[in-house]
């Protein structure tokens, strides 16, 4: 098995200012992962031949350049899928096979017509035409369990059943099930089959029915309270996700996401270091 990490999960250490991308880079390969996972931020807006350079830098580093993680609302937002694919040419430049966009938040402000069958055909139309402009440069896209809206693992499901093509799958994160109130293993095993790519993640859990426990935490939709921990601290059944992953033959790469109030490094260093004694047991 391979591992990679995305560089949201370095926090402000990804900051120009701080390590930079190339840090960032650097602190991946010098901590054993194998691969390097992309998102977002300032050094998108560099010339392509500087953005080549991220890429190859990585590779030259020892690190596999596996996706690029952009953010999307194809419902609420004009010229969504072009400025999609545009992401897709970046991806291209990075090296990337893989690039997951999100879905949408919801629709706001109608009374009928806002539930999640409601929006497949449009969601279909679009995701259709994104994944065909990928698929001419040799990338893969997903859709993520992520964003309360499109997170169930039926309704992520039924969008990539009703797409129903062989580039456009699913990033699997076995933590996000918890923001919509779901149990992880169980959703995970339901979404398996679809998935191209696959993020641990993992949350500290707090009932609703308890005072909110303050700073760091954030509400799910029902309610109930989470906050991100180190990967293997929380409550996301991240060891048994493995288990089931590892007994349906996935052979992709699995990649460490943080986002708790640990420092970032440790964070990092600690969860690569249970994925893989996971991994191992399972």
């Amino acid at each position: 098995m391979k591992f990679s990490v995305s560089t949201y999960s370095f926090g402000d250490y990804r900051e120009e200012n701080s390590l930079g991308i190339f840090g960032v880079i650097d602190k991946a390969a010098e901590m054993g992962f194998d691969g390097i996972e992309f998102v977002e931020d300032y050094w998108l807006e560099w010339p392509d031949e500087e953005i080549k350079k991220v890429g190859q830098y990585a590779r030259d580093k020892g690190l596999e350049t596996v996706a690029f993680c952009v953010g999307a609302d194809l419902i609420n937002r004009e010229n969504e899928v072009e400025r999609v694919c545009g992401l897709i040419d970046k991806a291209a430049l990075l090296g990337v096979s893989m690039l997951r966009h999100d879905i949408t938040s919801g629709v706001y402000g109608k009374k009928n017509g806002i539930g999640y069958a409601c929006l497949l055909p449009e969601l279909k139309e679009k995701c259709t035409q994104i994944t065909e402009y990928a698929k001419k440069l040799g990338i893969k896209t997903m859709t993520e369990n992520h964003g309360y809206f499109s997170q169930d693992a039926d309704r992520v499901a039924s969008l990539i059943d009703a797409v129903g093509n062989d580039n456009f799958g699913v990033l699997l994160d076995l933590g996000n099930f918890m923001c919509a109130d779901e149990d992880p293993s169980l959703s995970a095993s339901r979404l398996a089959p679809y998935a191209f790519h696959v993020h641990c993640k993992d949350f500290l859990y707090k009932k609703g029915t308890e005072i909110n426990p303050g700073e760091g935490w954030f509400v799910t939709r029902a309610g109930n309270y989470l906050r991100g921990t180190i990967v293997g601290h929380g409550e996301a059944k991240i060891a048994q996700s493995l288990r089931m992953l590892k007994k349906k033959g996935y052979d992709g790469f699995i990649s460490l996401e943080f986002e708790g109030t640990e420092d970032n490094l440790v964070g990092i260093k600690m969860g690569l270091s249970n994925i893989k004694r996971f991994w191992e047991m399972a």
